[in-house]
């Protein structure tokens, strides 16, 4: 079983981010789960998976609306450009070698 990490979004590596907007190019507010804590209180989250470790990044539906409304990487449409596409591709491309 992949380790289990929780975080919130501002708090994520860049790298994270880049591979979240591949995962989820038409955005993700509809994607969110909802968990209870350790604390026993129900928090909404982001799934995400990588290779090495599974991911709850903490969000509300509406702060994951804001962050696609502002973020240049998606469109008016709240999709993510081709232009930012290629351009994250090959960011991921030079970090893996």
């Amino acid at each position: 079983m992949k380790p289990r990490i929780v975080k919130d979004f501002v708090n994520l590596k860049e790298e994270v981010l880049f591979q979240i907007k591949l995962e989820y190019p038409r955005g993700f507010d509809e994607k969110l789960i909802q968990y209870k804590n350790k604390d026993g209180k129900f928090v909404t989250a982001l799934p995400f998976e990588t290779d090495e470790y599974y991911y709850l990044v903490r969000m509300t539906k509406a702060q994951a609306q804001t962050i696609v409304e502002e973020d240049e990487d998606y469109d008016d449409e709240g999709n993510l450009t081709e232009e930012a596409k290629a351009r994250i591709e090959d960011e991921l491309d030079e970090v893996a070698e």
